[in-house]
């Protein structure tokens, strides 16, 4: 066997450490992970909570909806479940299902939960509508039905429409069978209710229109002034800004920068823009009709983004996607309101939202 020197043993157990060495160190280097870009979403995009009132059937049903909702909100209103009809379906029965599972799956979700509606003239019980009783008998109906719901859901939802709609297009009180049972001061009590129930919730008066013109607008204005001025607690207003494409910015401005003059909270609570509001058949959607619509919404959101701070109570949208909305089926027309498509894509309005905040 052939000797191997001293000093190329020497030289071998060098290069078999250096050659180890190297090794070592080829396989400790781990690869740099490619981390996902963070998807914009309105959620984490926006300055102000944005919300969506919500479907319950659809919810448990639809987890395309779900996803959707989950992903983009932070907020979310019931589109029907808390109203009284859903709620409180016989006089001594009460019925939270709906209202439970879309409570239950905000906080699983990390969303906040605004409440939709304490009193509404629309959506009552047959026991309601057919009540008879005194005007003492009527004020514990009122008083009872509130405070019932307000404390069932009590640390669970922040925020109330305690009010909905109790102002006519011409600006007087609207004719409804709480005005006629009760009289015009029903509204006040109604938030007292409401807030003697939750003192920590916060109490809205929600009303459409406000967009339309200077008449309800004012009407609007004066009622929520007056509420506020009795030391009624009333800590906001809902400007539901249901609109259209074809609404002027300058009644938008008006409506939203009026309302925040109250120094009251402000919350656009139920908004869409129809496309269709002379409610043509034959109309299709086209990415010009689209563009529109985003510029719309990009106004919106940046008159909104403008007023104090402190009176953002955040946007809301009435329900998620146009296969989901009022509008179609309520004006029996074709028509694309909201920032999702059918399939539960974005549009071109959801990038006007958010060129809203740039």
């Amino acid at each position: 066997m052939k000797k191997v020197s001293t000093v190329t043993k020497i030289i071998l157990s060098v290069s078999l450490l250096t050659f180890s060495c190297a090794k070592n160190k080829a396989t400790s280097i781990e690869p740099t992970p490619i981390l996902p870009i963070a998807e914009t979403t309105l959620q984490a995009t926006l300055p102000f909570p944005m919300g969506a009132a919500v479907n319950v059937s659809l919810l448990k049903s639809n987890s395309n909806y779900r996803n959707l909702v989950v992903k983009e909100f932070n907020s979310i209103t019931a589109e029907n479940a808390m109203k009284f009809a859903s709620v409180h379906p016989s006089k001594d029965v009460y019925n939270f299902a709906d209202a439970d599972y879309l409570v239950d799956f905000a906080k699983a979700n990390g969303k906040r939960v605004h409440g939709h509606t304490l009193n509404w003239y629309k959506s009552l019980p047959d026991w309601v509508t057919n009540f008879q009783g005194t005007t003492a008998d009527w004020e514990n109906l009122l008083k009872t039905h509130i405070q019932a719901v307000v404390s069932y859901f009590k640390g669970k939802v922040v925020s109330w429409d305690v009010v909905n709609e109790a102002i006519d297009e011409d600006g007087t009180m609207r004719n409804s069978i709480w005005l006629q049972k009760l009289g015009a001061d029903y509204i006040g009590r109604a938030f007292q209710y409401a807030h003697e129930a939750d003192p920590d919730a916060l109490l809205f008066y929600n009303d459409y229109g406000h967009e339309f013109g200077p008449t309800k607008r004012i009407a609007i204005l004066n009622l929520v002034t007056s509420l506020k001025n009795k030391g009624i607690p009333i800590d906001g207003i809902g400007l539901q800004m249901h609109t259209r494409v074809t609404q002027s910015d300058a009644n938008l401005a008006s409506a939203i920068n009026l309302a925040a003059a109250t120094g009251l909270k402000i919350h656009i609570s139920e908004l869409d823009i129809a496309l269709n509001p002379d409610n043509n058949q034959a109309l299709t959607y086209t990415s010009a009709l689209g563009e529109q619509q985003a510029v719309k919404y990009k106004f919106i959101v940046k008159t909104y983004n403008a007023i104090p701070k402190s009176q953002q109570f955040g946007i809301t949208t009435w329900n998620v996607t146009d296969a989901d909305s009022w509008i179609p089926s309520n004006y029996n027309r074709p028509d694309w309101p909201l920032p999702f498509d059918a399939q539960y894509q974005r549009k071109a309005a959801y990038q006007g939202i958010l060129d809203g905040v740039k």
